[in-house]
């Protein structure tokens, strides 16, 4: 209530003193305008009888010239003329002013003396009387005065009404703003205010007992950032009591689940306070000019999805290729920069590369050569001599910058990411024995005879070798790497420990199956209201009207067996037309790696797959595809996810995949059925799924088909268990033990 009154108060007298200001502005101007109206006036007059009035004078008519005096004395605002002879007295006069003349008169004898005219205000009998003088003059000498007066009283009365005026629009003006200060701020300030209050200690008082309220904060957009911050602290309220809720009840288990809370304490007590350092090509958020502003966003993909959780936990330091076209403007005097923006946890460090960098590393090298290499996708790698000295200078870059941040470490640990950095590894032990390196490979490995195809494979096996600790997804892939090391390095396998010596030094292959923060996908609440009407809201947002939903989330990329997919829709329409109008499949597909003609080539080809399936069938307001190309944010994911009934992950060849992994964790409710690759790693665990071949369409169409009609009992037995794998599974405990095998490596491991 005092703010409100101050800032009323305050307004009143901004207000009050512009109008005044303004008033004795337009006083002052009016009272100069009517001054020089009336001067002008009288002194036309004044002339036009000058001539006349100064020869009756002289030839001293008096009858005549009181005849004049009389006859011009009645006009409107004159009040009269009167005429003086060389001493100042009067000559003749108007008889109603003759009392209020003093004689001689001052002025007219003043005139006669400067000769020339004079004015001047003068009260005459109780009125205020403008008086304007001028000298008469017969053959070239002075012989008297004429004196013309005129109502002036005018003048104030007309000041006074502008007066009265702008106080009764000062008093308007005040009541009006008032009463808007009082409505905006009750509209604007004082409700908001007092709603927050109301919501938080709703909160804070533990009446939310579904979680729902820590995502319905109040709204107010003057308190905008108050908003933000409190509904952040609510759903970290919130969210921490459902920890609680579940440590409880996990409490009464024999074993735990692995959480974000239980990493924490097992990396402190694993790392002892040391600082964890992780190496990736891609950076988990980037800096995008919009315009003028910049907006921040997270990277599609799966190494991102995986390790962002791990960083934010242990407020290590992320060294990554800084790609976005406003990242230098966003770090600071080192190149570094606190993520996530909104809730800073952890340090990224950023490198940068010359465009001549980027495409004979990245685009060269890395996705040219080294992708289709691994994925044995039928796409012929591409090796270039200038795309190999790029990849190794780059790598270099990157051993630099990674050397510089852990040199006043002892014994650091640095967890390097992916085939675009296999050589990075050597290089820092090279420089650093001490340090205990960890490469984690995201995508397979093949076969010798496939590895075979690049020209450099001792190079690459040689730099991967110089970590302490190789990781892959799954068995299977370890055991190509090691007999690809076999095949083309002198080294000694150990295949009972899973491990390759050579020079000295040991290296451990082993499998971590990746995988996601399973309680980050889980949002009961949301599911819970949403899940009916959301695929209907899903639908009127796409402009799109059908019963049936489906959901494809990838890059695009030829790996992901998309045309394939859409394709197994057109040939699941043309065996069961009853779905025809009533199924829609929706793909989330972010487009990546662009610059490289196969990748270009793959974006019109899948978007002319849409093309021709959707005008096969589609009717006037329904489409089979809906292919949505674009970066899209987990929030917009996930709503897809919990909607549709069915996911499909029809990966040609994958490392894990993901997607199959974030679509289970997001069905809280038990439903939706996930059709799986059998080339994707993810199928190894969620055994669950419906297990296809992508490149067999007719068994895609049927898996379709048999999604659709299984029994909500099975869909809910099958999800049930998935959700249990991932739960146990997740990201954390992927985490744990990757960063467990890596500390615990000994330093003779490195150096023998």
């Amino acid at each position: 209530m005092k703010i409100t009154v101050r800032l009323i108060v305050s307004l009143v007298l901004a207000v009050a003193m512009v109008t005044a200001a303004f008033s004795f502005y337009q006083v002052d101007r009016e009272k100069s305008r009517m001054a020089s109206d009336l001067e002008l006036r009288t002194s036309i007059l004044a002339d036009s009888l000058r001539g006349s009035v100064a020869r009756l004078v002289k030839e001293d008519l008096s009858a005549r010239l009181k005849w004049i005096v009389e006859r011009f004395g009645n006009r409107k605002r004159l009040e009269g003329v009167a005429v003086f002879d060389m001493e100042g007295n009067i000559i003749t006069v108007t008889p109603e002013l003759k009392p209020g003349i003093p004689q001689p008169f001052p002025e007219a004898v003043k005139t006669m003396l400067d000769n020339s005219p004079s004015s001047r205000l003068m009260d005459i009998n109780g009125k205020e009387t403008y008086i304007y003088v001028l000298p008469l003059m017969a053959n070239g000498k002075i012989n008297g005065a004429m004196a013309l007066f005129n109502d002036a009283s005018y003048i104030d009365l007309r000041l006074k009404e502008i007066w009265k005026t702008n106080l009764i629009r000062f008093l308007i003006y005040t009541m009006l703003i008032v009463l808007i200060t009082l409505v905006v701020v009750r509209w604007s300030i004082t409700g908001p205010i007092a709603r927050i209050a109301q919501w938080m200690r709703e909160v804070r008082t533990d009446k939310d007992k579904t979680g729902h309220l820590a995502h319905q904060c109040p709204r107010g957009d003057i308190l905008a950032s108050l908003i933000n911050e409190a509904t952040h602290m609510a759903k970290s309220l919130a969210t921490a009591r459902a920890k609680a809720e579940e440590a409880a009840k996990l409490s009464f288990k024999a074993a735990s689940l692995w959480s974000a809370n239980r990493l924490k304490e097992h990396m402190r007590a694993e790392l002892g306070g040391k600082k964890l350092f992780l190496v990736s090509n891609r950076e988990p958020y980037m800096h995008t000019k919009t315009g003028h502003e910049v907006r921040c966003i997270v990277p599609a993909g799966g190494l991102v999805t995986a390790l962002d959780p791990v960083m934010r936990i242990c407020d290590g330091l992320w060294l990554a290729h800084g790609g976005g076209d406003a990242d230098r403007e966003t770090v600071d005097a080192f190149d570094k920069v606190r993520v996530p923006p909104e809730d800073p946890a952890y340090t990224l460090r950023r490198v940068w590369l010359s465009k001549e960098e980027e495409k004979g590393y990245y685009y060269g090298f890395s996705n040219e050569g080294m992708w289709p290499l691994c994925h044995i996708t039928h796409t012929r790698p591409v090796f270039r001599l200038e795309d190999w000295v790029y990849y190794q200078k780059v790598n270099e870059k990157f051993a630099e910058a990674l050397l510089k941040e852990i040199a006043d470490q002892e014994s650091p640990l640095v967890l390097i990411q992916d085939y675009h950095l296999a050589l990075l590894p050597l290089l820092v032990k090279e420089k650093r024995p001490d340090a205990r390196v960890a490469l984690f490979w995201h995508i397979p490995w093949p076969n010798p005879e496939a590895f075979g195809i690049c020209p450099w494979q001792q190079e690459i096996l040689m730099g991967m070798l110089g970590a302490d600790l190789v990781g892959f997804h799954i068995q299977y892939h370890c055991n190509n790497f090691l007999d690809t090391v076999d095949r083309f390095l002198e080294s000694k396998t150990d295949w009972e420990q899973f491990s390759v010596s050579r020079s000295g030094h040991t290296t451990l292959v082993k499998s971590f199956p990746i995988s996601v923060g399973f309680e980050n996908f889980t949002d009961r609440e949301t599911a819970r209201q949403e899940n009916g009407p959301l695929r209907e809201r899903l639908f009127r947002e796409t402009g799109v009207h059908a019963r049936l939903l489906g959901v494809g989330v990838d890059r695009i990329d030829y790996t992901k067996g998309i045309p394939e997919r859409f394709r197994a829709i057109e040939r699941f329409l043309d065996k069961h037309p009853e779905f025809v109008g009533e199924f829609t499949f929706v793909e989330l597909g972010a487009p990546s790696r662009t610059h490289i003609k196969k990748y270009h080539d793959l974006m019109a080809e899948v978007e002319e797959t849409v093309e021709s399936v959707n005008w096969r069938f589609q009717t006037k307001q329904w489409r089979p595809i809906l292919f949505l190309k674009a970066h899209h944010s987990h929030e917009e994911i996930s709503r897809f996810y919990r909607a549709a009934d069915i996911c499909m992950v029809t990966s040609l060849h994958d490392g894990m995949n993901l997607v199959a992994k974030e679509f289970v964790s997001a069905r809280d409710d038990e439903d939706g059925v996930l059709i799986l690759s059998q080339f994707a790693g993810a199928s190894r665990e969620l055994t669950d799924a419906l297990i296809i071949n992508p490149y067999d369409i007719e068994e895609m169409a049927d898996a379709i088909y048999r999604s659709l009609l299984m029994e909500p009992r099975e869909k809910s037995e099958r999800m049930a268990r998935m959700r249990q794998v991932v739960r146990e599974n997740n990201i954390y405990r992927w985490a744990a033990d990757l960063i467990t095998a890596a500390a615990r490596l000994r330093p003779s491991d490195g150096g023998e």
